[in-house]
């Protein structure tokens, strides 16, 4: 691997070139893997949801909740988050870096469970009637009040900006596409509070658990590249 002052690069090529190289290269264990860690951790996370081993917490409103209105059309950004997350293990360049970026990004998902299950929360229950708006219908069965703070959604795709900027400079990739990642992950944070799927505590919880690990393994990852 080719090393540019004090980060990874591409050894050459078009931005298309080598986007089309990374999202071939192991792409069945991308595709495995990724399908395979979202199969576990839906299945502790909904379990802690609907069984919640300590009184729940209800997270108070802030001025800023106040603020933002119910915003429906956020529901797809909201959704997008699966794809946001999954587009970086798919851009991977090495088996080697991918199993490392699984490991980082479970340990974010495990502290964001671990608190669910030591400290269960809920959001404030909402005057909307969910019954104008079928297309909540799925995730409000689903994906309940609960398992508030902090926002796994806003901690994954905040930590998913960090490492979805990494991978785009590293592919070259032009001013263009490095705003729209930022617009893409403000878009799936802010959708959390413009649906009524969270809070504005939770969000920032999320924040400084998705920043914080984004930080902390990008230097560890840079070292050991490095190394």
């Amino acid at each position: 691997m080719k090393i540019c002052g004090n980060r990874d690069c591409e050894d050459g090529g078009s931005f298309s070139k080598n986007v089309i190289t990374r999202l071939w290269g192991h792409w069945c264990l991308k595709a495995v893997g990724t399908m395979t860690f979202m199969a576990i951790f839906f299945s502790f996370y909904l379990y802690i949801l609907k069984n919640p081993y300590f009184l729940i917490t209800q997270m108070p409103f802030t001025v800023v909740d106040n603020s933002i209105g119910f915003q429906p059309y956020f529901l797809y950004f909201y959704l997008s988050l699966w794809v946001y997350v999954s587009l970086v293990p798919a851009l991977m360049k090495t088996k080697k870096e991918l199993l490392y970026y699984g490991a980082y990004i479970g340990i974010v998902c495990a502290v964001g469970v671990g608190f669910y299950i030591l400290f269960p929360t809920s959001i404030p229950q909402s005057s909307i009637n969910w019954s104008h708006y079928p297309e909540f219908s799925m995730l409000k069965t689903i994906d309940t009040a609960g398992n508030a703070f902090p926002s796994l959604h806003v901690a994954t795709a905040f930590f998913s900006f960090f490492w979805f900027h990494r991978e785009l400079k590293q592919m070259h990739a032009h001013s263009p596409l490095l705003w729209l990642n930022g617009i893409w992950c403000f878009g799936i944070i802010y959708s959390t509070m413009a649906i009524k799927q969270h809070v504005f505590l939770d969000v920032l919880g999320g924040l400084i658990l998705g920043g914080v690990f984004a930080l902390l393994t990008l230097r560890y990852h840079r070292i050991k590249v490095l190394n």
